[in-house]
């Protein structure tokens, strides 16, 4: 019976912008939780009388380039509005925000759902002030910390019909604000915070019913839980005769249910009006190009897919992140083997910083492009093994020299004098009749064997390509 219905469903994020101060003072914008409380806090942050707003142009710029990131139209011209209620963590009793006149209207974001690749519409970006914090310890304490914070709210079309959707283009969303550095949209710090309106509809209709606002999801495995439940529930409703109403409900994740908040308001329910402090925010054609976006995280794993031929989770995990990526083109750019280059990073260097005490990240990684694309190199032109390459880039990750010297001082370059290893490997047949023997009656597991031998006698020097050559030539 439920595969007779389908979700429709629009998210509005919330996304705080990674500027150094608050959207309107001068106050540091409190990007970390562990701060004390009500030290991040002014005249105009407290809504004391007579304090004006200043806009950020940080806020701007980041505001913009995250809207470009996201293929929006840039409005050069947007307008402040006033949004009243009253409520505790709000000491101004007002939201300054955007509802007429955003900085930013549609266009999309692109995401992979699986394999597929699908584009998600957005309605809208605008800038807003946040609201203070409340903490519920038997008492109701306030931290106004974060009150008058930027935030930047992204509303899209009711484009999704599954968990695994909003999931993706929540995912890229935030990988993509990090990218262009507008916002970490860390969610366990609250940096990213998202609702979810669902409804549903019978499959293949195309009017859309009383939507419900989930709210309080922060993960993104409680969002995937929250839909589902949502959309039992609804079915369940309209199963028993009933209309879904129009409300907002609160999602307790450790009961694993929504509760209701408060029924759907009205632009009108807020008295919104233009903010009389602020002029509008006029934008030229100059700033917002200097700020122009040209390449994307989803781009990017495109391009590793279609030109470099990655397989899709290398492609993936490569391009999470812009210390990877950018790291990731740098050694393609050096070396030329955009295979190779991935293999050594999501395999070697990828282990190393997993198994650091002080490198774990892209970021923190002391191995540089050119040293590691010297090793790829040496690789190639089989100077060195795959084996030894290894050790070489473990060495440089500890603060070892570069390639060279260290393949100097251990003794791992690969020696490739065709006639000295012929020698080698004449020795060894001739020291072991029996394995020959067994090799030439059909035990070809001992081919491996004699390969060991010529190594070890070579005192791993050896090319071990040229001496399977060899050895394949010898014995035929």
């Amino acid at each position: 019976m439920q595969s007779s219905y389908e979700l429709v469903m629009g998210l509005e994020t919330h996304v705080r912008v990674k500027s150094e101060t608050k959207m309107f003072c001068s106050c540091k914008n409190a990007l970390e939780l562990s701060d004390e409380a009500n030290v991040h806090v002014c005249d105009f942050c407290m809504g004391f009388p007579g304090a004006l707003p200043v806009l950020s142009d940080a806020v701007a710029s980041l505001g913009v380039r995250a809207g470009l990131a996201m293929k929006c139209t840039i409005n050069q011209k947007s307008v402040f509005d006033r949004k009243s209620y009253f409520y505790p963590d709000l000491p101004a009793g007002f939201q300054i925000t955007q509802l007429y006149h955003p900085i930013a209207t549609h266009w999309e974001v692109s995401a992979f759902v699986g394999t597929k690749l699908q584009t998600f519409r957005i309605a809208r970006m605008h800038l807003e002030t946040d609201a203070g914090k409340l903490i519920h310890a038997g008492k109701t304490l306030v931290d106004y910390n974060r009150a008058s914070s930027p935030l930047m709210e992204i509303v899209t079309e009711p484009d999704f019909r599954s968990r695994d959707e909003v999931l993706a283009y929540l995912e890229e969303l935030q990988k993509l604000l990090r990218f262009v550095d507008a916002s970490d949209a860390d969610m366990e710090k609250w940096q990213l915070r998202c609702d979810v309106n669902i409804s549903i509809r019978k499959t293949g209709e195309t009017h859309f019913n009383n939507r419900v606002e989930l709210k309080n999801l922060n993960s993104f495995s409680a969002i995937g839980r929250a839909i589902d439940t949502e959309f039992h529930r609804q079915i369940a409703i309209v199963q028993a005769g009933w209309v879904v109403e129009q409300e907002t409900r609160g999602w307790d994740d450790d009961r694993g249910m929504s509760a209701p908040q408060r029924s759907k308001e009205d632009a009108m329910d807020y008295r919104y009006f233009p903010e009389p402090d602020l002029t509008p925010l006029i934008l030229s054609d100059e700033y917002i190009a200097a700020r122009a976006v040209t390449d994307r995280p989803i781009e990017r794993r495109v391009r590793y897919l279609d030109e470099y031929g990655l397989l899709s989770d290398d492609a993936r995990i490569l391009s999470r992140d812009r210390e990877t990526s950018d790291y990731f083109e740098r050694l393609v750019a050096l070396t030329g083997d955009p295979k190779k280059s991935c293999s050594y990073i999501t395999t070697v260097l990828f282990s190393l910083m997993e198994a650091s005490q002080t490198h774990r990240s892209m970021a923190e990684n002391p191995v540089s492009a050119e040293a590691l694309a010297r090793v790829i190199d040496l690789v190639n032109r089989d100077e060195i093994s795959s084996t030894n390459s290894k050790v070489v880039v473990e060495r440089l990750f500890t603060g070892w020299w570069e390639p060279d010297a260290i393949i100097d001082e251990l003794g791992l370059r690969q020696n490739n004098d065709t006639e000295m290893l012929a020698d080698i490997a004449m020795k060894i047949i001739a020291n072991h009749p029996e394995q020959v023997a067994d090799y030439k009656n059909g035990n070809e597991k001992v081919f491996g064997f004699l390969v060991g031998q010529c190594m070890k006698a070579s005192k791993w020097q050896g090319n071990p390509k040229a001496f399977n050559e060899i050895l394949l030539s010898k014995l035929s």
